[in-house]
């Protein structure tokens, strides 16, 4: 029996176990629906997503794509997006509960004489990640060639006749890849991925890969108290390519190294609130932004000063214990000396 949340998510397959074992060492298939898919069209479309969102896109080819951040004039973080080039649009899937915003934010920068149009297309397409090294694997067993294996590459591709967009990476380190489709056919390819050995993968699952991996999501670590330097998300931004919201903001702090603080991985002794104050000898140092049990223990996302220390340092949560843990989803250069 299948428990569900936020209207048909499912939270459980009541297989946890198992379902985590799939993604570390096999095969997993995640539902990821409910992520929001903008499409972005006309001729202005690349130079527009360029000027507003933190990574490079006039040079982006079809068949490429990237990861970008939507910050604010002051560059705080709005959302993390996965963007996908096609020949005649830009396909971007962003975060649960993020595309009306972005949809709203994006429309505000629709200057006359743009050319460039936005379409929800969230509810007429699905969209599953397969995750787990035995991924490829799967998809071999559909005939389907395997991709290249730059980051984000994808292309058409056919499963059960039907056409969809198959993209790498799985959403998480852990490899794997994405699946976009018509939402027409989604209980079809669902029941092919699950007779091809994919082990059905809940949303409480899915929480605890990405705080142990270090994804960050909207209204936990992504929200407008911190910049993506701070996040860690460095390998979605372009440092040289011009212009774009936020922009001045995020070369000052990386000219002057102005990171503050940092996003860390937590382990605790047992379940704290997130926004629980983290300690170090009575100094606050941060807050606690995310908290999952998993079968190896407790554990938690959360900002921690610069200064307070790094990977092995203890810290204290209300009556609990912790200690920081470095992130494989983020990246956070050495300062210079």
């Amino acid at each position: 029996m299948k428990e569900t949340k936020d209207s048909g998510l499912i939270f459980s397959f009541n297989n946890d176990l198992e379902a985590l074992e799939a993604a570390e060492t096999g095969v997993a298939s995640a539902m990821r629906s409910h992520w929001g898919r903008l499409e972005f069209q006309d001729q202005d479309r690349l130079a527009f997503l360029h000027n507003q969102s933190t990574n490079a896109f006039k040079t982006l080819q079809p068949g490429q794509g990237c990861e970008t951040v939507f910050v604010t004039a002051t560059a705080r973080t709005i959302d993390l997006a996965t963007a996908y080039i096609t020949e005649d649009s830009v396909l971007v899937v962003v975060s649960p509960h993020r595309r009306q915003q972005l949809l709203d934010w994006c429309d505000r920068y629709i200057f006359f004489g743009d050319k460039v149009k936005i379409t929800d297309v969230t509810t007429s397409t699905a969209t599953f990640s397969l995750i787990g090294p035995q991924s490829a694997a799967l998809l071999n067993r559909l005939g389907l060639a395997t991709l290249p294996e730059m980051p984000h590459s994808h292309q058409l591709a056919l499963i059960n006749d039907q056409p969809l967009r198959l993209a790498q990476g799985s959403g998480l380190v852990t490899p794997g890849f994405t699946l976009i489709l018509d939402q027409a056919h989604a209980a079809d390819l669902w029941q092919t991925l699950t007779e091809q050995g994919a082990c059905p993968l809940g949303e409480q699952v899915w929480q605890q890969l990405r705080i142990r991996q270090g994804r960050p999501q909207p209204e936990s670590e992504l929200t407008e108290d911190y910049n993506p330097l701070e996040v860690g998300l460095w390998q979605s931004i372009s440092f040289d390519k011009g212009c774009y919201i936020g922009q001045e903001t995020i070369a000052r702090l990386n000219t002057y190294q102005g990171v503050k603080q940092r996003l860390w991985g937590v382990q605790l002794s047992q379940g704290v609130d997130p926004g629980t104050v983290m300690r170090v000898a009575d100094q606050k140092v941060g807050l606690l932004t995310s908290c999952v049990a998993t079968p190896q223990g407790w554990f938690g996302l959360g900002y921690v000063k610069t200064k307070a220390g790094g990977a092995g340092t203890e810290v204290s949560l209300a009556d609990q214990r912790g200690q920081l843990l470095d992130l494989p989803f983020v990246t956070h250069p050495l300062p210079s000396p």
